[in-house]
């Protein structure tokens, strides 16, 4: 397995830890991935999980933008201002941080949803909101044949 696939939600233990899922945890081992990246995601109250691959997918794109520029500077302090590693313990937990807590608003349970190549951290009723309005904004949208998309039964 190679991809953050599905979602799980664990809970944060007395001295602030959770546990990454266990599919998650070997996708991270498979691709040797001993410490994580991640950032406040721009529109949603998640954070963005990866390894230091997901860091140089934004540098890469850095790199493509002059340097003195408004983009540069804003894409600048969201890879590196709103970014942060966390360290897993022995065990396959993180700890749940201000970093974390204040921008998404978790508390006492943590949902992990697989993204590809990354995975998100979300306080679980946030994410199933979201999931929801991402469902509506799916099942509503025209297909390319005119139709409105649904799926396979």
């Amino acid at each position: 397995m190679d991809r953050f696939l599905s979602s799980a939600v664990n809970n944060v233990d007395a001295k602030g830890r959770v546990s990454i899922p266990a599919a998650f945890r070997q996708v991270l081992a498979a691709k040797g991935f001993r410490e994580l990246y991640a950032l406040q995601a721009i529109n949603e109250p998640a954070i963005d999980v990866g390894g230091i691959d997901l860091l140089e997918r934004y540098e890469k794109r850095l790199e493509a933008e002059d340097p003195f520029s408004q983009t540069y500077s804003d894409m600048s302090l969201f890879t590196y201002g709103d970014g942060a590693f966390l360290k897993t313990d022995g065990e396959g937990r993180i700890s749940v941080n201000d970093f974390i807590r204040t921008h998404t608003g978790i508390a006492d349970r943590v949902a992990f949803v697989g993204r590809n190549h990354f995975f998100q951290l979300w306080e679980p009723a946030k994410f199933e909101a979201h999931r929801a309005e991402v469902r509506a904004r799916l099942s509503g949208r025209p297909s390319a044949r005119g139709g409105s998309e649904s799926a396979p039964e």
